[in-house]
């Protein structure tokens, strides 16, 4: 049988960039950084391949279009998810309850994964909409592997914690919800003038009318507030509680 030429020397000699050898994991990471650095609009097959030293199409190789290579960012964000759930031993997180009590263990896990997806999303905040949008334009059979085992991950716990399918399938639904809207709420703009110190100019407040939108004028500046880990936890806890004490 003859070799096929596309696995020879060419090929090989293609699929070498700037840095070494190609992979998958090598050419979402270097788009990862890519949009990091300037965001969504910079990436392009032709602005990837000149990140990593190589020709455009040698790209297609690795993501098909550029849908695909979108898809893929989705995939490294939770691939780093994946590896700081694994780097990081299980319960590891803080119980909320009392110095006499203390979560079970399903649901100290649950509170270790909202909030490693929260410092992964926080540390690539422009690849965040991308959870939404392409996940909503893609089946659950053809999402990345990588946010398939996130699934797998959450279910499990509430399989194991002794939800039948249905009750599991809710808790699924409200924990990843919360913990995605948070997230997506946390990284809302909100600041109109980043050089004003006034928070109200620095929100622009005044561009806002008085008589149509009084309320939420005054909240505006608590609404800038991020609450952080601890309000991530809180809405945990009560989206869980709810579920559990209906048990």
């Amino acid at each position: 049988m003859k070799n096929d030429p596309e696995a020879g020397p060419a090929r090989r000699a293609s699929d070498r960039g700037r840095h070494g050898r190609l992979s998958r994991e090598r050419v979402l990471a270097t788009a990862l950084e890519l949009v990091d650095r300037e965001g969504l609009s910079a990436l392009s097959m032709r602005r990837l391949g000149s990140e990593l030293g190589v020709e455009a199409m040698t790209l297609y190789r690795y993501a098909s279009s550029k849908e695909a290579l979108l898809d893929g960012l989705v995939e490294a964000l939770y691939l780093q998810l994946e590896d700081r759930l694994a780097q990081a031993p299980t319960g590891s997180t803080a119980s909320a309850e009392g110095p006499g009590d203390r979560r079970p263990e399903w649901r100290d896990e649950l509170h270790r994964i909202a909030l490693t997806t929260y410092e992964v999303c926080f540390a690539h905040p422009q690849v965040v909409p991308l959870i939404s949008t392409r996940m909503m334009a893609v089946p659950l059979a053809r999402r990345p592997p990588a946010v398939l085992r996130d699934h797998e991950r959450v279910l499990a716990l509430l399989r194991g914690a002794g939800f039948d399918e249905e009750r599991a399938a809710a808790v699924f639904h409200a924990f990843t919800a919360w913990v995605l809207g948070y997230v997506s709420v946390g990284l809302r703009a909100m600041v109109d003038n980043p050089d004003e110190t006034d928070p109200a100019f620095r929100l622009g407040l005044h561009r806002m009318p008085p008589h149509e939108l009084p309320t939420l004028r005054a909240i505006a500046p608590v609404l800038a507030e991020q609450g952080g880990p601890e309000g991530l936890a809180a809405g945990i806890d009560a989206v869980l509680g709810r579920f559990a004490d209906a048990e």
